[in-house]
């Protein structure tokens, strides 16, 4: 249970890596007790990516784990439902719009469906919903009036129905590229030269504000003609009603720190005066089999295609706890790859520290402790007092997990209150920082029908070679009628549960 009156934070000294300095710094709030973390969010035109998972589940890591230390935390985390163009730019179709009319339905349909499907594999993660959940369209006139702001400052200019940043304007005053590290003549000197048809003055400048051509589906009207907000400008908008003009944290992937949180800072600087963000936080990329994840070379697999084993990359089926334990064995500003070794080991170590934790109730007190529990506890909140390193901390939990088996064995002792200890610091790691849950008993029985599908499937491929095929065909159609699909490849036959 998280107690937030405890305020851990006084006794504990978090430090953060904050990718606008480079640096590890210690983690002082501008208001005490209080923490406003704002992540941008998916753009929802298609099912969920499992390298977008993986950027959600750090910051609800770090979410979990700024309130275990009594912090009294807002997080906010967007909705994009427009405005996100298929170049991450500003040409293109929008990605939701172009969704529907593939489809030949509304856009809030598409919104809706994959909002639900983003939703419902988080809750299978087992996530906490953020503080504030905002969309950009619920939020289309404090964009507007964002874009006047910046407008009348000097630092944007607009042009046929459309309004676009000014960077050249903007960097005499101020520093574009600070946060990713580039300088603006650097880019200029690689840009290749407008062309007639462009509108920009010079091609770093971004879209604030695009004119809806007739064709466009998703337009609002505004000012300077009916039309859609750029990209970047929502979460500029909705970071800054629901946290303020400054703010702890911003987190994100590594692959928005240019263009989208660049083009962020430069609007909060360019309408409010001054940095928005204290610290900016990045989380890094899933890699699959060693190589990057993509649709189109079919290297991809989705959540859904884990938990029900039903891809053809995977040997088995994992749970949502075991691929979350998988994930926070990594550091998150690691690259972490996904493969069916890598999640068949974190299965067996997820069912020891569940088997170690089940055990803890029985196991016996004595007069001494043969175990520093409270010199072992500090050295878990060291872990994470060092930019949340989670897989240090899991080293140190398996540490734990080595004494109570010690322990159960009679070859240790250990007094009541180090127990009571034990027990809370492993419960409150594992279960309220990590995010873990218990569902041993659903990975035993999982094991077990593995167990019995490999035999079925050694018996069908006896009977193949022997040419006995009624036998082959009864085994592979009973197992389909009980929703277990056998699928035959030049690699073996494996199976997915249905």
């Amino acid at each position: 249970m998280y107690i937030a009156t405890m305020q851990l934070y006084k006794t504990q000294q978090l430090k953060v890596y904050n990718s606008l300095t480079g640096t590890k710094e210690l983690f002082e709030p501008i208001n005490e007790g209080h923490v406003g973390m704002y992540v941008c969010g998916p753009t929802v035109y298609s099912n969920v990516h499992l390298g977008n998972c993986r950027t959600f589940m750090s910051f609800d890591m770090i979410f979990r784990y700024l309130r275990h230390l009594g912090y009294k935390v807002r997080y906010v985390r967007n909705i994009t439902d427009a405005g996100h163009l298929e170049d991450d730019a500003d040409e293109g179709e929008d990605k939701i719009a172009k969704k529907a009319r593939l489809e030949q339905i509304e856009p809030m349909e598409v919104v809706q469906r994959y909002t639900v499907d983003f939703h419902n594999i988080l809750q299978k993660f087992n996530f906490l919903p953020p503080s504030i959940e905002p969309t950009a369209t619920g939020h289309i006139i404090e964009q507007i009036e964002i874009i006047k702001d910046i407008l009348d400052k000097g630092y944007a200019y607009e042009i046929n129905g459309s309004v676009y940043f000014d960077v050249k304007k903007f960097n005499e005053d101020y520093e574009y590229g600070k946060l990713s590290g580039r300088k603006l003549e650097d880019m200029i000197s690689n840009t290749r030269e407008l062309t007639a048809q462009d509108e920009k003055k010079n091609a770093q400048d971004f879209a604030l504000w695009k004119k809806a051509e007739p064709q466009h589906i998703m337009r609002w009207p505004s000012p300077w003609g009916d039309g859609f907000p750029g990209w970047h400008l929502e979460c500029t908008a909705m970071s800054t009603k629901y946290l303020g003009e400054n703010f702890d944290i911003h987190g994100g992937g590594m692959d928005l720190k240019f263009p989208h949180h660049e083009c962020e800072i430069a609007q909060a600087e360019a309408s409010n005066g001054h940095s928005p963000v204290k610290y900016w936080l990045h989380a890094n990329m899933l890699t699959l089999n060693g190589k990057k994840m993509a649709k189109s070379t079919g290297n991809n697999i989705l959540p859904d295609e884990i938990f029900t084993g039903n891809n053809n990359i995977l040997r088995k089926a994992f749970s949502p706890s075991v691929v979350r334990f998988f994930m926070m064995q990594a550091h998150y500003t690691s690259i972490l790859d996904l493969s069916n070794e890598a999640l068949l080991a974190s299965e067996k170590g997820y069912q020891r520290l569940m088997e170690a934790i089940a055990g803890l109730g029985n196991l016996k007190t004595g007069v001494t402790s043969d175990f520093d529990v409270e010199e072992w506890r500090q050295r878990c909140y060291n872990a994470m007092n060092d930019d949340f390193n989670t897989p240090i901390l899991i080293a140190n939990l398996f540490e734990g997990v080595k004494h109570i088996n010690l322990i159960k064995e009679g070859k240790e002792q250990l007094t009541e209150e180090d127990k009571q200890m034990l027990t809370e610091t492993m419960n409150s790691f594992v279960f309220d920082v990590l995010g873990l849950e218990n569902i041993t008993d659903a990975g035993k029985d999982s094991e077990k029908l593995s167990g019995v599908v490999d035999l079925l499937i050694q018996l069908r491929d006896e009977a193949r070679a022997n040419k006995d095929f009624s036998t082959s065909d009864k085994i592979r159609d009973q197992l389909a009628a009980l929703g277990i699909q056998l699928k035959d490849s030049k690699e073996g036959t494996t199976f997915s549960v249905s």
